[in-house]
């Protein structure tokens, strides 16, 4: 505990001790620790012992930036007990000043704006023009003495961004600097998730991978996290957008007789035919086959011609890119992404991933992974690691997920503040149970005159979390936020960050009867957003947030029941769980803070070894009566 800032309030130091012991024995610890329990200086303190005696450093995994802010926060406590030099990381589309100033570049891919960079880098070692004057700036700075300050300052990422703008110098190359003489780094899940992005980053912090003590913040996002990244699809959009790029470039033969236009036609038809064939509500499984075999057909050629014709492809893409880069202009091809996309379509390991049909506004062929373990094995060459969040347990089935050794440690700390500062109330009268809400038609009115009953009759700040968008619009169109009698703000969907963040602020001004604050489980306001004290003191939660029984949704559940005899459990169970526990952690932040949760639907029962309980018949007399005996 040497390093640890504060005086330890319960189960602080058996946190810091179990995370140096394990990192300290280059294992990896899976833990649940409650809202408020300070994992961020625990993990951090526990971390930083290893590492200064061992010569490692710790690279600490956030999802947002705020978490991000709150690594370096405590780390200047930390300091104050002994000197550690951190730096937070952000990439190039909020660190590079042209890419802030260029709507053009701020739509830029990691890779695309790391190609624009090298260039701008060299014009100005080469002294030829077009050159970045953000980092010909550097050319004259004194790094060692910049350095000196920065470990004087440990500036969080938004203060080094905003210092660096003002000395007309680039922060990215600053942070890049930095992170070599940094024992603690800060950074989004994709410096070490994404593979490209990790050994860039390796060679910044100068330090091989089992030197690197990793902290997964938020463990509960990695495995969909990890999911997605290494998912892949080509939708109408990218179809339309090569025929623009043939427009403008050409129509090269790709294939005996086959042109590249040929190609994106039978890809666009086979599209269609997946659409009318498989779809059914959101996507559909198409059979493994069913594209290479569409193409062979087509074009009467072998898998191998197939594969050829896709590196050809890629190689008039590439020409594209090249030849937008000239130009000035980002180097993306669409032509590029279609080539890449057909050759890794037909080489997947069909284990680890489902080939799906996805219908929407911009329908798509993807190929969907269903194992995270193809992205997160790159953890077992860490020096070890820890993974934390609020809601995690059951922490063999997280564990599982990522593919740790089963001989993992897995601990949970309960939550540090009082237990009957927060009541959860239930009532049985409603279900969203899909064949309930369709054999009973009043079921939604039921729900939203508990919804309109409460916001109205408890004066305080509000939160409305809906399963799904879907059914917030239905409350929506039969007019809920008309009859609730004070302003209703929402989270809506596709919504830009800073508007989000707006209605957030504007939610949050204390209006004397309160406002209610319609939003999604499982969304940015749900997970990210810290409510303290009278900011957040109701929440209504308008069912269990199940997954919808799509086909991806499916074989999630196939596979891990294959795998592990644990389909239900780890793929519906657990998340649906984690999504209600986050969205009602929101009235908890901090000792101070008082909050009622109603959740309208009976099925919440079974949830009832992670939630404390309480059934009601009268849920706004209940609720009100609860805030009177807290003195509220």
């Amino acid at each position: 505990m040497e390093l640890f800032p504060y005086p330890p309030r319960p189960n602080q130091v058996d946190f810091v001790r179990s995370v140096e012991r394990i990192t300290r024995e280059g294992g990896h610890l899976v833990l649940e620790s409650g809202t408020g329990s300070g994992k961020t200086v625990c993990a951090l303190s526990g971390a930083l012992q290893t590492a200064l005696s061992t010569g490692k450093k710790v690279l600490y995994l956030t999802r947002t930036n705020s978490q991000e802010k709150q690594v370096i926060l405590e780390l200047r406590k930390i300091n104050e007990k002994a000197p550690v030099f951190g730096v937070a990381l952000q990439g190039r589309q909020g660190t590079c000043p042209l890419v802030r100033r260029d709507k053009e570049l701020s739509a830029g891919t990691p890779e695309e704006l790391s190609k624009i960079c090298r260039d701008k880098r060299r014009k100005v070692l080469e002294d030829r023009p077009g050159g970045c004057r953000f980092f010909k700036g550097l050319q004259d700075l004194d790094m060692e003495q910049f350095i000196a300050h920065c470990k004087q300052k440990l500036y969080t990422a938004e203060e080094l961004i905003d210092h660096c703008d003002s000395l007309n110098i680039c922060p990215h190359e600053v942070m890049k600097e930095l992170a070599r003489e940094a024992r603690v780094v800060a950074a989004p899940y994709a410096y070490f998730f994404v593979p490209f992005i990790r050994n860039s980053l390796l060679d910044w912090m100068e330090c091989p991978i089992d030197d690197v003590l990793l902290i997964v913040d938020e463990a509960h996002n990695l495995p969909d996290y990890t999911r997605e990244i290494e998912s892949f699809q080509l939708s109408r959009y990218i179809l339309e957008a090569v025929l623009k790029e043939i427009e403008e470039h050409g129509d090269p033969e790709v294939g005996k007789g086959v042109s590249l236009n040929n190609v994106r036609t039978e890809c666009s038809r086979l599209l269609d035919e997946a659409i009318r064939d498989y779809l059914i509500d959101e996507d559909g499984l198409i059979p493994p086959s069913f594209l290479e075999e569409g193409l062979m057909t087509a074009f009467t050629c072998t898998s191998r011609s197939l594969q050829a014709m896709a590196k050809l492809i890629m190689e008039q893409g590439e020409i594209i890119r090249e030849s937008r880069f000239a130009q000035g202009r980002l180097p993306r091809s669409y032509t590029f992404s279609l080539g890449t996309f057909l050759s890794y379509w037909s080489t997947l390991d069909e284990e680890c991933f489902v080939k799906l049909v996805v219908g929407g506004e911009n329908p798509c062929l993807k190929a969907y992974c269903i194992d995270p373990v193809v992205t997160t094995s790159a953890i077992l060459n860490s020096g070890g690691s820890v993974h934390m969040s609020g809601t995690l347990v059951p922490l063999n089935e997280y564990r599982d997920s990522i593919g740790l050794p089963y001989d993992s440690a897995t601990i949970t700390f309960p939550s540090p503040f009082p237990p009957e500062n927060r009541k959860v109330f239930y009532v049985e009268d409603v279900s969203t149970k899909y064949e309930e809400m369709q054999s009973s038609p009043e079921m939604v009115e039921i729900m939203e005159d508990h919804v309109v009953q409460v916001c109205n009759g408890v004066k305080r700040n509000t939160v409305v979390f809906f399963p799904s968008y879907s059914l917030m619009d239905r409350f929506l169109d039969d007019g809920v936020s008309r009859r609730i009698s004070r302003k209703v703000y929402l989270e809506e969907r596709n919504m830009p960050q800073l508007e989000l963040m707006e209605v957030v602020t504007r939610f949050k001004r204390l209006e004397e009867n309160g406002q209610v604050l319609f939003a999604v489980m499982g969304g940015r306001i749900s997970e990210g957003i810290d409510f303290p004290e009278d900011e957040l003191e109701m929440a209504i939660v308008v069912g269990i947030p199940y997954p919808r029984p799509t086909a991806k949704q499916r074989a999630l559940m196939h596979y891990y029941e294959l795998k592990f005899r644990k389909g239900w459990d780890y793929t519906v169970k657990g998340p649906a769980i984690r999504k209600m526990q986050q969205s009602i952690g929101r009235l908890i932040r901090t000792e101070r803070d008082v909050g009622a949760a109603l959740v309208l639907d009976r099925r919440i029962t079974q949830f009832a070894d992670r939630l404390d309980l309480v059934a009601t018949e009268r849920p706004l007399q209940d609720i009100q009566t609860f805030f009177r005996e807290r003195g509220r």
